[in-house]
């Protein structure tokens, strides 16, 4: 069993969005399976955005980051699945990113002779990112680097081991869904 926070990061909390169904059948399938879930859209959530150093150095004061920090020190494993906007994930997204992990939560604070080692270690994580072009496009001709970005400079730097990802393309299309929500279906099973 594991304890699993799943992050639905669509900015748009409309249930009838193809990350919420892929985030609804993974957290299903992890349930049925044994796996301990939370659950936490992004669109529905009400926070500030982060607008100085100082403010990033803080400590988190909004009850619904206060909430997210509780459910990420929870968890074992980490699942965000978000749509591709511009190349990396959409800013409402980003911006509730920046309020969780955050100096003193995440990632030690400058000066204190730690940087480089992530508070949060012994998690692992997956990204689980939809969007219109195909997946092997954006991977190969576009290197991914709006991914690798969340990979490398967020989830690896705050000390998440191993991360994963897994890219859907052509989500417009309805056969692939179904295919793409089986293949979420076994990650949820499995809990990875």
């Amino acid at each position: 069993m594991t304890r699993i926070l799943l992050i639905n990061g669509h900015p748009d909390p409309d249930p009838r969005r193809f990350c919420a169904a892929l985030a609804d059948v993974y957290a299903a399938a992890a349930v049925e399976a044994g796996h301990e879930v939370r659950h936490i859209d992004v669109g529905a959530q009400d926070f500030p955005l982060i607008r100085t150093a100082d403010a990033f150095a803080g400590p988190a004061t909004a009850p619904s980051i206060l909430a997210a920090q509780d459910a990420v020190l929870w968890c074992e494993h980490l699942v965000i699945v978000h749509p591709l906007w511009q190349g990396g994930a959409p800013a409402l997204l980003k911006g509730f990113l920046e309020q969780v992990f955050r100096y003193g939560f995440a990632i030690p604070a400058p000066g204190t002779g730690s940087l480089g080692r992530g508070l949060l270690s012994g998690r692992s994580a997956r990204l689980i990112v939809t969007m219109g072009m195909p997946a092997a496009v954006y991977a190969l001709a576009f290197g991914a680097f709006g991914t690798r970005a969340l990979e490398r400079g967020l989830f690896r730097l705050c000390g998440f081991a191993p991360v994963r990802r897994t890219l859907f393309g052509a989500v417009d299309q309805p056969a692939s869904r179904q295919r793409m929500l089986r293949r979420v279906r076994r990650l949820g099973e499995r809990g990875r």
